[in-house]
């Protein structure tokens, strides 16, 4: 009964000590989080594509699938800033199963969370020194941050912590883009709170410490889709839900309205392959309303090496093991697929 403490985890400032950033590290991430600020801000008029794997499993694979991204970037690069996804911590609905490399480091071994924040670290840093992205992370855990904010450089907040006050609080206390989902039951006014908590400066109890937060003017919605009482998918990409979300921040003065639409999840019903439809009916809302078009930054979509998902021991290389993705040959196509239509 009750809890087992079992070890004491370094904090945050010794492990950022024991694996310092690169100069190069340090210039790049200053360089393009100026870039993204300015994307929000609505002086860079480029479309953001925050991609990659449902969750982040396995180092090699994910750093292929990245690299991958870099050849397509530079063929887009006037039209579309593409943040890669390496998403180590996955919300489980019930607590079960595959919770991320943060707790799992090798996904067919027991849970090592000492190793998996080491492997993180590890991970976000090469990723940002071998291919120049610098890229998004999830954040499961509120307690988590600390030990990559100096590495990334979006951040989501998932649709059941959307509405715990210490995710709002926290993101009030970045400096980059943090976006919030609209929770699984699809009250936008609850992702609505969660923004307006965001941007609003706190005093609040984190690690240990009482903090003051300045509160951060790029955290923004996230449209993920819904799940009404009868379990049924119910999407909120449309035209008509963008456009209800738009009359809804141009009312209520929030700073810097900016919306990501997430391809997946209930938007697709889970359904990989309707990212690509997807994506282009939301292009083209974008296109048909001068007020969406200033609002939609970007897309949210998952994307690996191989189609689909699989059990993690089954083994096979760059595919999600835990929801559906898009392959490579697919999202290479759809990635050009945007910018023709931006």
């Amino acid at each position: 009964m009750g809890m087992i403490f079992n070890r004491k985890l370094p904090i945050p400032k010794e492990i950022k000590e024991l694996y310092p950033l690169t100069e190069k590290i340090a210039k790049t991430k200053e360089l393009k989080d100026k870039e993204i600020a300015d994307i929000f801000e609505g002086k860079d008029k480029r479309f953001m594509l925050v991609i990659g794997p449902c969750s982040a499993d396995k180092e090699e694979s994910v750093i292929d699938y990245i690299g991958r991204l870099v050849k397509v970037q530079e063929q887009v690069k006037d039209k579309v800033f593409i943040i890669p996804r390496i998403y180590t911590g996955k919300p489980r609905t019930t607590g079960a199963g595959y919770k991320g490399m943060l707790h799992q480091p090798d996904p067919t071994k027991k849970e090592d969370m000492l190793e998996g924040l080491i492997l993180t670290r590890k991970l976000h840093a090469r990723a940002i020194e071998e291919t120049g992205f610098v890229c998004a992370d999830e954040m499961l855990y509120t307690e988590n941050y600390r030990y990559l904010s100096d590495l990334i450089s979006y951040v989501a907040v998932g649709a059941r912590s959307v509405e715990d006050q210490q995710h709002r609080l926290t993101a009030s206390g970045m400096d980059i883009p943090c976006g919030m989902k609209n929770p699984t039951s699809g009250d936008i006014s609850v992702m609505l709170n969660s923004i307006t908590a965001a941007q609003s400066a706190h005093t609040f109890l984190f690690r240990g410490w009482e903090v003051n937060s300045t509160g951060n003017p790029y955290a923004h919605a996230i449209l993920r889709g819904y799940v009404n009482k009868h379990g049924e998918a119910i999407p909120n990409y449309h035209y008509e839900d963008l456009k209800h979300l738009s009359e809804i921040y141009n009312a209520n003065g929030f700073v810097n309205p900016s919306v990501i639409v997430d391809c997946n999840h209930s938007n697709s019903g889970k359904k990989y392959l309707e990212q690509i439809r997807i994506a282009k009916e939301v292009l083209y809302s974008k296109r048909h309303d001068n007020d969406l078009n200033g609002l939609i930054k970007g897309l949210m979509i998952e994307s690996y090496i191989e189609d689909g998902a699989q059990k993690a021991e089954e083994g096979v290389y760059g595919k999600s093991i835990t929801d559906p993705c898009l392959g490579w040959e697919k999202t290479e196509k759809l990635i050009l697929d945007i910018a023709d239509a931006l």
